[in-house]
């Protein structure tokens, strides 16, 4: 494997770590705010958290390719 493809896993993992602390924050967040718990809050805050984090990976992934930095 070569370098250039090692740091691209590495910043894979880095971005995926960051936008899913950041999509499971923001459902806790969204789930809290609401008032839901139990069973129908943890489904509630998975189906927000992933969204959140898709939507966050997406937004990076188009700002690093619009500035150069991604091809």
């Amino acid at each position: 494997m070569s370098q250039l493809q090692r740091g691209s896993i590495f910043g894979s993992i880095a971005g995926i770590l960051v936008c899913g602390v950041a999509g499971g924050f923001a459902a806790w967040m969204i789930v809290s705010a609401l008032g839901i718990d139990g069973v129908t809050g943890a489904l509630v805050a998975a189906v927000m958290g992933m969204i959140v984090a898709t939507a966050l990976w997406a937004a990076g992934s188009w700002l690093l390719r619009s500035v150069g930095w991604l091809r």
